[in-house]
């Protein structure tokens, strides 16, 4: 069951006409999925006969859980207004120039003006990641085409598209922000009988690189003291995870047949360079420049972070790749620190207007071998 389990858990969904073998071995274990699934992260589990899906709701929203091939708020806009539209078109085929004057019809707060190449630009990017995603399927003409010259293009719609936004089992209008739709799947549900923190505590696990006691309920952090015991066992047997819990919050680490999600660290340069600083961070901490607090983060101005970087560059330049090594300097932090929050390493507290390095840092480092 784990390479099915790991499948749901990694992808936003399995299509039957993309995967056909995997969508059926699902089909086999469906049960023990959706058992573990429903019980241990309290996600819904859709199957029909055209894909199986887990909606995976997370307890804490991070920024890598955004669709990464997205640029603006913008893209985010038409992408909405694409899924309306497939809903309202279901017939198979149908035209660029059908949902542009759509989305020019419908978008709120105004039209749109298609004569803009960044706002054409924008639209491709939505239309490909739907692609991506099987929801369309391109039959005639280019994307390029159109970016350029306004071309038609000719699109199949397949139908998944009904499925790809979570499901609400009550009318979201009178929703006032983000929490509300966090704790949407929990309301009437008795916190004190552990269902809620128990759901919350997996997805915190499973859904992102770690758990951090500086961040969400502490009580999430003491049922993890009190559960480990069994939650390593269970999670080692079902995804060959291993569970390590220390007083700054957890993570799981995988094992070398694990399939689960994205790894870090991968064989990009970039992941050479935030070990480097990973390692840069832990001297500091043994030299006792910077001092982590009783939940075993550093807080420290941006200033500071920066002339860290500044000076992994500096020792290292010569061994990055051509990429990195003709890089600004500016544009090499921005990008670093980018990379650094999308793994959690690092997190920007609004409140105090710092950077915190999470308790993550410690648990891995880089350098180079000398030849």
């Amino acid at each position: 069951m784990q390479e099915e389990l790991e499948a749901l858990l990694s992808k936003h969904w399995i299509l039957k006409s993309e995967d056909r073998e995997l969508y059926y071995q699902i089909r086999d274990h469906a049960q023990e999925i959706r058992k573990f699934v429903t019980e241990r992260l309290g996600c819904p589990m859709i199957e029909n006969q055209l894909l199986i899906k887990v909606e995976r709701i997370p307890a804490v929203p991070k920024p890598f859980m955004g669709i990464q091939e997205f640029r603006s708020p913008r893209e985010y806009a038409f992408f909405s207004m694409l899924l309306m539209f497939l809903e309202e078109h279901a017939e198979d085929q149908f035209i660029l120039s059908q949902l542009t004057e759509f989305i020019a019809g419908n978008l709120p707060g105004g039209g749109v003006d298609w004569t803009s190449y960044q706002e054409r630009r924008r639209l491709v990017r939505v239309l490909q990641y739907a692609e991506s995603q099987g929801m369309l399927k391109r039959t005639d003409g280019s994307e390029d085409s159109f970016v350029e010259s306004q071309k038609d293009v000719l699109y199949e719609n397949t139908g998944v598209s009904l499925y790809y936004m979570r499901s609400f089992s009550e009318d979201i209008m009178h929703y006032r922000g983000l929490e509300d739709f966090l704790n949407s799947g929990w309301y009437e549900v008795d916190e004190d009988k552990g269902l809620v923190r128990r759901h919350r505590v997996y997805r915190r696990l499973l859904f992102a690189p770690g758990l951090y006691r500086s961040e969400g309920a502490e009580g999430d952090y003491e049922y993890l003291k009190n559960q480990g015991a069994r939650m390593r066992e269970e999670l080692n047997v079902l995804l060959s995870l291993r569970l390590e819990i220390s007083k700054g919050g957890a993570m799981l680490l995988l094992s070398d047949d694990s399939g689960l999600g994205e790894a870090f660290p991968g064989s990009s340069t970039m992941s050479d360079i935030l070990l480097l600083v990973l390692d840069a961070i832990q001297k500091r901490v043994q030299s006792e420049v910077w001092k982590t607090d009783v939940r075993d983060c550093i807080v420290l101005e941006e200033p500071e972070f920066d002339a860290l970087l500044r000076e992994v560059r500096s020792e290292n330049l010569s061994r990055f790749s051509k990429v990195y090594r003709d890089l600004p300097e500016g544009d090499f932090l921005k990008e670093v620190k980018a990379q650094m929050m999308l793994w959690t390493f690092l997190s920007r507290d609004a409140e105090i207007g710092r950077l915190r390095l999470e308790p993550s840092c410690a648990k891995l480092a880089g350098r180079y071998v000398e030849a």
